[in-house]
Parts: structure tokens; sequence; C-alpha cells
């Protein structure tokens, strides 16, 4: 997968229930958020700091205000009180806090001690499912191993978050959901598991529609599945191209680009194709590539068959309808050509060729020149050998392709030029 470099900055407040601790009296039941995935607790059911220096020591580290301040005092805290009914508030505190000041490192470490403490604590979940995609994505060393973790909170966290009663937290489920699906289908697409890959970027994408860290992945979901998937790959492909980073627009467009004129034989409708895509509105499909038919005809339209080349008369007369067919070969039935061409094999009044590019490369006759008399040994041409012949087309199978070729001439003096000489071309492309 290429990397993609983000900023790791959160689209949310993940702590945001957290950033200001509950102070509880001493021996009272303390108003602090009930754990991730349970039901608040009742009065009754609250949590009670009963010893005199465990609430002092909380109560000091909640109520600074100086954010190192509150991360010695709530470390302390933690350190002397491993076992407090007050542990995974004050590790809720301790991660927003850290993530506050900028400290990436301390605050997945919080979160991870938060969540191994509280196993469904959604918050822990969904900053290090976030932070672990965008670490790898960022092109981190331990790429894949964050990867495999990401993909691990990821799919606590959606099994966690149905069962979350946090106010805070229902308000932000629609948030959260995308980041846990982030999670999943980035490590999927890792895995090149592309099924699992569009199953959860897709509704990541459907969240957060101008976010190229999850837009792009997609579109490469969809374009590595065997076959591709060239109408949604290259929708969001071009979506992706819209709301890349300026750096990286240019090559995601080219691109899109690419696979559009791919999919679909051609540039035309492409700038109108992008536009809607730019413009983030109801997708719409990729036009179909034209037939081998539909371009056997276009062809046929727009170049007469004296001016074609010999690859495109194969094409023509392999793909065309046989109306387009009996058009090109009967204006050059008879009439002598002159080509070059690469010789396959040799008998002393016929020789195998290979006229078209894409045949000598594959070192695949697809003419039989027939001589009147035969040729001498001396002049005829070493297999692979390319030389100048003339000949006069006099009959053609379609399927697999060979023309026959009579009144051969072996073109080996100057002026000899009674006829047109084809150059050797590719065949044209089909699908």
């Amino acid at each position: 997968m290429k990397k993609i470099l983000l900023p790791v900055v959160l689209g949310f407040a993940v702590v945001a229930g957290a950033q200001t601790g509950a102070q509880p009296a001493q021996g009272q039941q303390p108003a602090a958020p009930a754990a991730q995935g349970q039901p608040a607790a009742s009065q009754a059911q609250a949590p009670v700091i009963k010893d005199p220096a465990e609430y002092n020591a909380y109560v000091a580290a909640i109520g600074q205000q100086d954010k190192n301040a509150k991360i010695s005092g709530l470390e302390a805290f933690l350190t002397q009180y491993p076992n407090s009914v007050m542990k995974n508030t004050a590790l809720e505190v301790l991660m927003g806090t850290y993530q506050a000041t900028g400290n990436a490192k301390k605050t997945m470490e919080t979160a991870q001690k938060l969540v191994a403490s509280d196993t469904c604590n959604v918050r822990g979940l969904a900053l290090l499912a976030y932070f672990d995609r965008v670490m790898a994505q960022g092109g981190d060393p331990s790429a894949a191993q964050l990867l495999k973790d990401g993909r691990k909170y990821g799919e606590q966290g959606l099994d966690c978050l149905p069962k979350a009663t946090d106010p805070d937290i229902v308000k932000m489920k629609d948030q959260m959901t995308a980041i846990f699906h982030s999670a999943i289908g980035i490590s999927c697409l890792q895995d090149k598991d592309y099924a699992c890959a569009i199953q959860h970027l897709k509704p990541a994408v459907d969240a957060n529609p101008t976010d190229f860290s999850v837009v792009y992945p997609l579109a490469l979901a969809y374009l590595g599945q065997t076959p591709p998937d060239y109408q949604n790959g290259i929708w969001f492909a071009s979506r992706a191209a819209a709301v890349a980073p300026p750096a990286a627009e240019p090559q995601i467009e080219k691109y899109a680009a690419g696979q559009y004129r791919k999919f679909h034989a051609g540039d035309d409708g492409w700038p109108e194709f992008f536009a809607a895509a730019k413009a983030n509105g109801p997708q719409v499909p990729v036009p179909p590539a034209p037939t081998p038919a539909d371009q056997a005809h276009k062809m046929v339209q727009e170049t007469t068959p004296d001016k074609m080349d010999f690859a495109t008369w194969e094409f023509v007369l392999t793909n065309g309808t046989q109306a387009d067919q009996d058009t090109v070969w009967n204006a050059i039935k008879g009439k002598a050509v002159q080509m070059n061409g690469t010789i396959i094999s040799t008998e002393p009044d016929t020789f195998m060729i290979a006229g078209s590019a894409d045949d000598i490369d594959a070192k695949k006759a697809d003419i039989t020149l027939k001589f009147e008399d035969k040729i001498p040994a001396s002049k005829i041409p070493k297999d692979g050998a390319s030389f100048d012949f003339q000949g006069e087309p006099a009959s053609y199978t379609p399927n697999p392709f060979m023309m026959v070729m009579e009144k051969g001439r072996l073109l080996t003096k100057p002026g000899a030029t009674p006829a047109k000489k084809l150059p050797v071309h590719h065949k044209p492309a089909s699908q």
C-alpha cells in the first residue's frame, strides 16, 4: 500500500468527557463517569474513596490547572494507588492531558493502560485505533504491527460502542464508528483482503468524504480486486485527487485518469467525470469502453483503407462487422502493397511473416507470402530477419488472423516502388 502522510490530530475530542475529573468528598460517592460499556452507576452503586490520603491526592491532582502539574499529580496518584476506585477516571484525565500537551507517545501508553484496565473504554479504544492507523500510514517503521493492533482496537471498539451509555460517547457514536472502521479497513487493505477493506472503508468514507487518508485507500481496495471494480475504484480515486494534499494531488489525478483510460479505452468524457467527482455530488458512472467492433467501425469511418497500416487492417478484419471487413478487404484485395516484416519461417516459394509489431514481438506469423517462382537459397532471409517485400492480398482468415499475399517479391533494389509501403505498427488496443 502506498504511504500516506498525515498529521496525527484527532477530528474530535476523544477525551472530551475526561478533561475535568470529579472531586468527590472524602467518604462520599464521587460523581465520576461509569466505566465505558457499563450502565451509569446509581448513587448506591457509585465508587467511594474512603482513605483520606488517597482522596486528597486525587483531588489535588485533578484540581491542577497547569497541564504538566496535573500530569505529575496523576502519575503520582496512579503509582501510589494502583487499585484506586478512581483509577480509570484518573487514566482518562491523564490520557487527555497528555494529548493536550502533544505528547503522542505518552498519550498512547496511557490509553493502553486504560484499555488494559477497562477493556470496553471506548475513548481509549478510539484513540488507540486512530493513532495506530495514522502512524502506520505515515510510514512508521512498525507499521505492520501498528495496523494489526489498530485492527484489534477497532474490532473491540465496534463491539463495545453499542453498550456505551455515557452521553458524551453517545453523541460521538458516528465519529467513533468511523474511526474503528477506518482502522480495520486499512489493516485489511495492507493484507490485500480487499472485500474486508471495502466493507469497513466505505462507511468511513461516507462519514468523512473529504478525508484523503480513507478515500484513497478505498479506491485502491476497489481497484485491487480481481477483477477490479473500475466503476467505484475510478470514482473514489478521482475523489481522492480532489481532496489530496496539494503535493500529492497531481500524482493521484494522474493515477485516476490512467485507470479511467484503461477502462474506457480513451480520454473522452474524463474532464466531465473528474469535475463531478471534485464536486462531491452523486456518483456518476464511467462510460464503458467501446467494443472491438465499435473501435473497428470508428477506424473505418476515420481512415480510408489505403491509408491504414497493416496492424489496422488486421484489427478491422478480425474484429469488425462483416460490412466493415468488406469495406477494407474490397479496397485492398489484389492491390500490390510494400511492407516491412519479420521472417518467422521460410520455404523456397512461401515465407511466413509477422507484419504487425505485436506479432513480431510474439514471433507469430500473420502473413503468408507466396512467390510465383522459388527463391534462390542465397536470397532467403534468415528466420528472425527484418526485410522489405511486396505482395498482393488474396485471402484472409479472421481468427486466428492470417492474410495470404500472392505474387510475392523481395525488395532488394532501389527504385522498386510500385505500391505504397506500409509501416510496422502495433495493433490498436481492444477490450
